[in-house]
């Protein structure tokens, strides 16, 4: 009796210890979720470049000091149902869990990358993603569509330890993010999320293809204003 009394308790302290192990994250990433709604927070990219010492371009902009055309055209080329959902598709997700190329062939919608962005890190993972999905719905949830929108063109890496619209703006058209014109910002759009590879320098077939989604998008973003 004694035996099996001392494995009842045994039992019962490994699962108050894991309880809370899984508890403590959840509430710090709640906490966190709770800290960006109006902090300006700063991507897992950004805090491991200055952690390694390499040089990081942002300016923080509120959202009203970037152009809308910016917005338009992320929304365009990133999720066009943006305003629609609630932070995830979880239509286009089936289709992403039944591919066999894996969890991260693309799909993801804009709250899914900003949260990525800020508190996750990135690469292919069934586990990023279990993460991901509650995160992006608490997010739109807590956020908001507008503030969901503003912390992605803030954090987004548009170059070699270049984040954020303004930075951006800065870096490839000597202008501030507020005055980006609809090409320009369809150019922005369409480098992500390798502004390296595809490049800004000069419009592309796929920037003039958000280009001329942005027109068709437009009496869909009632969210944003």
């Amino acid at each position: 009796m004694a035996a099996e009394r001392d494995r009842r308790t045994s039992f019962k302290w490994l699962g108050t210890w894991a309880y809370r192990l899984l508890l403590w994250p959840a509430f710090i990433l709640a906490l966190l979720v709770i800290i960006g709604a109006f902090a300006p927070m700063p991507s897992t990219l950004m805090l491991l470049r200055y952690a390694k010492g390499e040089p990081v371009q942002r300016q923080w902009v509120p959202f009203e000091a970037i152009s809308p055309a910016l917005s338009r055209a992320v929304v365009a080329s990133e999720d066009q149902l943006f305003c629609a959902h609630w932070g995830v598709d979880f239509d286009v997700l089936r289709e992403i869990i039944a591919d066999p190329d894996g969890p991260d062939r693309g799909g993801s919608t804009i709250t899914m990358q900003t949260v990525k962005n800020v508190y996750l890190w990135h690469g292919r993972s069934y586990v990023r993603k279990a993460i991901e999905i509650p995160l992006a719905l608490a997010a739109d949830a807590v956020w908001g569509k507008r503030r969901v929108m503003e912390v992605y063109l803030n954090v987004a890496e548009w170059g070699d330890g270049v984040f954020g619209a303004e930075a951006a703006a800065r870096f490839y058209f000597q202008k501030s993010a507020s005055a980006l014109t609809a090409s320009e910002s369809a150019r922005l759009a369409a480098a992500l999320p390798n502004p390296e590879r595809r490049g800004t320098s000069r419009a592309t077939r796929a920037s003039q293809r958000v280009l001329r989604r942005m027109g068709s998008v437009e009496p869909y973003l009632g969210c944003l204003r």
